[in-house]
């Protein structure tokens, strides 16, 4: 599979016939910007496998978020968060023994004085992406201040800023196969998650198939 679904661009994401099932349940994608963690905005769309994913940067600036990340328990938040859809949470159980498929970075997003969390969840067998969250540390709890919901989305923190990444499907295309790819780029500014850059890419549907043959000149003369 192209794209975001794999930790550091390095797993293939291939998704079963349950999968694609599992994925089409979720379909709904809402971004969720908020100051206080209200107010829900569509903000375009985000992805689950390519350029975000690759080894994103957590770049801490000297004065800001300077304490070290204190473990959070990444499915307790996302079960009594109240933004998660029931899909979602339905859809989250272990893959093996206490093993969840939630992928937690912790990073300097909202320029706050501890470092805020980004949870993505994926479904077990393929690891496709069904939702990426935001969680901004407010007293003694956190709070949920981005939040998008859709199969094949993935977020990573990447200089400070936060880079949503979807892949792209049009009628037809196997779940393994997208047609591209859009990669948003999102700043927290004046409160809350702010648009700064939009890129979308197109796969070629041509490539591994091998080069086509030309007929021999002396042979087609002949005939």
């Amino acid at each position: 599979m192209r794209g975001l679904t794999g930790r550091s661009g390095s797993r293939a994401r291939a998704a079963s016939g349950a999968a694609v099932a599992g994925l089409a349940a979720v379909g709904l994608f809402t971004v969720a910007c908020s100051t206080g963690g209200s107010g829900v905005q569509d903000e375009g769309a985000a992805h689950a496998d390519t350029a975000a994913k690759t080894t994103p940067s957590q770049v801490t600036p000297s004065g800001s978020a300077a304490r070290k990340p204190e473990s959070v328990n990444a499915v307790k938040l996302i079960m009594s968060d109240p933004k998660v859809s029931e899909r979602v949470k339905a859809d989250l159980k272990p893959c093996g023994r206490d093993s969840y498929p939630v992928d937690t970075s912790y990073g300097n997003l909202t320029g706050g004085t501890s470092p805020d969390v980004v949870v993505n969840v994926l479904t077990c067998g393929d690891a496709v992406g069904m939702g990426t969250y935001v969680y901004r540390e407010n007293g003694d709890k956190y709070e949920n201040v981005f939040a998008a919901e859709e199969p094949a989305v993935y977020s990573a923190i990447d200089r400070g800023d936060l880079v949503v990444t979807k892949q792209v499907y049009t009628k037809g295309d196997p779940v393994t196969e997208p047609s591209g790819e859009e990669v948003t780029t999102y700043r927290w500014s004046g409160g809350k998650f702010a648009q700064q850059y939009w890129v979308r890419n197109e796969f070629s549907r041509t490539v591994g198939e091998g080069e086509a043959v030309a007929p021999d000149p002396a042979t087609t003369s002949e005939n």
